[in-house]
């Protein structure tokens, strides 16, 4: 019996019997994936960064800092992020092991070290994910944050909260787009992304996929994800801005023919910054993994140039350590 979305709706145009889609038309052809994988191994792509991994780890890798008790956020390489608001610890997209991959001996492997372990943390008390890939949702650091704290409540998009109940998970909220949940003083939103989702080869699209945004009394921070740029992307600040703290990806973009339908290159991350009144913005999806085409460098170099170009303040968005952190405050995130 062929698979059907148990969360159908029909009024929603997302959603499809067979599970969900983007907005947007689907820019890969069939043999797109055969025509890159062709072409990045005969390229020898990607290559190394500039000095090689040892010194781009030495420019761009710090240990997370966690002392003190100030609200504040690190970026803690890749995707992932961790907050701090009033002593409540949240973590979004943990990936902090070896490989993003199924497999614990082949797949993309870390290129830098994980900047903190979950042992580290005095506490935990929420974990976002925002879809279910290998670089997003990681099985070896969901176990290790259920073994130390399994009360963690998770907030996760349609469809996956039977992947994190049947690990033990007791606290698991799922979320469509627009939906949102109350965790302690922040209200979770769930909100669109141009994007997709596979864990195996017989679940594409199954379960959704989606950004994030975190509102409190002092802070409105948007979490993209992974998504391609969108016009659609610019409904979520006419619904839930102004944000004074955003994350926006700017790797895993070459070839751009290939990967412009689900990752945003530096340039389309900053007229998205741009189009958002340049927030304190963050660049993400970078600095990890060699997932594309382009050096592991080479994104925070075009993120400048970018910026430039469009003649913006670069202090409001340029590219952190990974491990780094940023008080956050009352005053707009300066």
């Amino acid at each position: 019996m062929a698979w059907k979305n148990p969360f159908y709706d029909a009024a929603k145009a997302h959603h499809t019997p067979e599970g969900f889609r983007n907005l947007e038309t689907d820019l890969r052809q069939e043999g797109d994936l055969r025509r890159w994988q062709k072409e990045h191994k005969a390229q020898g792509l990607p290559f190394p960064p500039a000095g090689g991994y040892d010194q781009f780890i030495a420019q761009w890798w710090q240990p997370a800092d966690l002392s003190g008790d100030n609200d504040a956020i690190w970026w803690l390489g890749h995707a992932c992020l961790m907050l701090r608001i009033n002593q409540r610890y949240t973590l979004i997209d943990p990936a902090l092991s070896q490989r993003a991959s199924p497999l614990r001996f082949y797949g993309p492997q870390r290129k830098t070290p994980a900047a903190l372990r979950i042992d580290d943390l005095p506490a935990l008390d929420a974990v976002l994910i925002s879809h279910n890939h290998y670089d997003h949702l990681d099985l070896p650091t969901i176990r290790r944050i259920l073994r130390r704290f399994p009360d963690v409540q998770f907030i996760v998009p349609l469809g996956l909260k039977s992947w994190f109940t049947r690990l033990g998970a007791r606290h698991v909220v799922q979320l469509d787009w627009w939906q949102k949940t109350q965790q302690h003083t922040m209200t979770v939103h769930a909100v669109p992304a141009r994007h997709w989702s596979m864990r195996t080869l017989k679940d594409r699209n199954r379960s959704l996929w989606c950004g994030w945004v975190i509102r409190t009394e002092s802070l409105n921070f948007w979490f993209t994800g992974d998504s391609g740029y969108s016009e659609n992307l610019l409904e979520i600040p006419r619904r839930l801005g102004p944000f004074n703290l955003a994350a926006l990806p700017v790797g895993a973009y070459a070839p751009k023919w290939f990967m412009q339908g689900q990752h945003m290159d530096p340039s389309q991350a900053v007229s998205l910054h741009q189009a958002l009144g340049c927030p304190l913005s963050i660049p993400i999806h970078w600095g990890v993994f060699d997932l594309a085409d382009e050096s592991l460098d080479t994104p925070p170099q075009e993120l400048a140039q970018a910026m430039q170009v469009a003649e913006l303040d670069p202090q409001r968005f340029q590219a952190w350590k990974i491990g780094a952190r940023h008080e956050l405050n009352n005053s707009g995130q300066d």
